[in-house]
């Protein structure tokens, strides 16, 4: 793996007298996707909140470009660059869709930059470019997945995480989801993908780690993971390769 952008080591967190997590493990590295994989309820939202200093830690580390930010609060690390686009394509539906990306870009003071990211995100997105003055409630499924990941775009992001960017999707924009994470991940841009969907998100990820009942349980590259029953055996406690 290349030299690791975001390191979360020996990760504990739970509510009430439960943890939750209980020595979570994950690095993701420049330039590369990195995938959370498992089944509902396993902790993999948490481990997000963690991240974004959204619930606090009971043990651990969170490091982010070098940085320990740990405890940090969230706009102080949205600032160092990282960027999330929650799951459900979450958008602001009584704001226009120009307005919702700007809502992206709100910790950047630069007229200039924003224009360069607006240019950016609507290349990328024509669709959002002939709506721009719609009202975000009233665009179709895949338009809000458009649009939920140009927002977390015009933040510039350094590491971009996307939450079940397949839910709720016609299979048709699931692939172009897909399509689309494998785009976007450059030297710039690392991802951090969390997901369900076993196949499509091996077949984009460098490397992945799947969680099952607050650990990691099996962890490799997307190729090797690909043909492991280790996969099945997290998700569904038998020996199941993924085909």
């Amino acid at each position: 793996m290349n030299s690791p952008l975001l390191e979360v080591e020996d990760l504990v967190v739970g509510y009430g007298s439960a943890n939750v997590l209980d020595g979570v493990s994950v690095r993701a590295g420049e330039g590369r996707i990195t995938c959370l994989l498992g089944a509902n309820g396993v902790g993999k939202s948490t481990l997000i909140k963690s991240i974004f200093g959204l619930v606090p830690v009971r043990r651990g580390r969170v490091r982010f470009g070098g940085h320990d930010i740990t405890g940090w609060d969230t706009h102080r690390i949205v600032a160092q660059g990282l960027a999330a686009i929650p799951e459900g394509n979450r958008v602001f539906p009584r704001m226009s869709v120009l307005d919702n990306l700007m809502a992206g870009a709100y910790l950047e003071r630069s007229s200039a930059k924003i224009a360069t990211r607006l240019e950016r995100v609507t290349a990328l997105f024509p669709r959002l470019a002939e709506r721009r003055n719609q009202f975000a409630g009233t665009l179709s499924g895949g338009e809000r997945s458009m649009l939920s990941i140009g927002r977390g775009l015009m933040s510039n992001p350094r590491l971009l995480v996307i939450d079940e960017p397949s839910l709720g999707l016609s299979p048709l924009f699931v692939k172009e989801n897909f399509r689309l994470i494998r785009e976007l991940c450059c030297d710039d841009c690392a991802i951090l993908l969390v997901e369900q969907n076993v196949k499509q998100t091996l077949e984009v990820s460098h490397y992945g780690y799947v969680i099952s009942q607050g650990v990691v349980a099996v962890e490799g590259t997307g190729e090797r993971l690909r043909g492991s029953a280790e996969v099945g055996n997290a998700y569904f406690g038998a020996e199941a390769a993924v085909h």
